[in-house]
């Protein structure tokens, strides 16, 4: 028997029909996919290329201005102390600035002199400050003696009736009140007394307080030991005694 011819098998069951087709189809498939990527992406493009409106920051909207300087004036500058001068005004005792207080106490209360007030602060029977310290508050204090002077001759006048010579020597008495013999001067020549009127006074006190005789009264008011009254201011006081 001869042998039979081979049947053909139709052409869409062969393998590398479908093969092709497979091939077609995925081309297919993936041209529409590139062509939808462009698609989306001119969209893309076409919405990013319009203009978009950014609004400036408040800061870049208005910049500050740079300010004007305003000329500068110059003020007076004030003299500082010297520190050396602070500086010694601090190191002072406290002694020191005690002694000065009582220096000027006793000028303007008692109105002494300067020599009397030193020998005041030192004195071991006054105010017992060292020497140092009188020193220094002597040297601070600023006074007017003269007129110190002046105002312890007015008081011998009106309290003690004393001559003009016997509130002279007291002024400058190392055992008075010390004042110098310008100072003394200036007072005595200065101050308005009735001398005639302080040797009539004196002249009552001995006569009421001792019952002294004219004679030994009128002695006593020219006496250089007693109260050195001139000759015509004794002689007033012995005759208007009487009266």
């Amino acid at each position: 028997m001869g042998e039979s011819p081979k049947k053909k098998k139709p052409f869409y069951k062969k393998w590398w029909v479908w093969v092709i087709a497979i091939l077609i189809v995925a081309t297919a498939v993936g041209g529409n996919d590139t062509e939808t990527g462009d698609t989306k992406v001119k969209e893309v493009k076409s919405e990013t290329t319009q203009p978009v409106a950014v609004e400036p920051k408040a800061s870049e909207e208005k910049k500050e201005e740079p300010k004007k300087e305003e000329p500068k004036t110059e003020q007076p500058k004030s003299e500082e102390p010297k520190k050396e001068e602070a500086k010694v005004e601090d190191d002072v005792p406290a002694e020191h600035t005690s002694a000065l207080t009582k220096a000027k106490t006793y000028a303007e209360i008692m109105n002494m002199s300067k020599a009397a007030i030193h020998n005041q602060l030192v004195s071991e029977f006054g105010e017992k400050f060292s020497e140092e310290a009188a020193t220094y508050a002597m040297g601070k204090l600023e006074y007017d003696w003269k007129d110190n002077a002046l105002k312890k001759a007015e008081s011998y006048s009106d309290t003690m009736y004393m001559s003009k010579q016997g509130i002279y020597d007291q002024l400058v008495s190392e055992n008075g009140e010390q004042f110098t013999a310008e100072e003394a001067h200036y007072a005595i020549d200065t101050m308005k007394a009735d001398f005639k009127k302080n040797a009539l006074e004196k002249a009552k006190s001995y006569q009421d307080s001792m019952a002294m005789s004219p004679e030994a009264i009128r002695d006593q008011l020219v006496s250089d030991y007693g109260e050195q009254f001139t000759q015509e201011e004794a002689d007033y006081a012995i005759q208007h005694l009487q009266e």
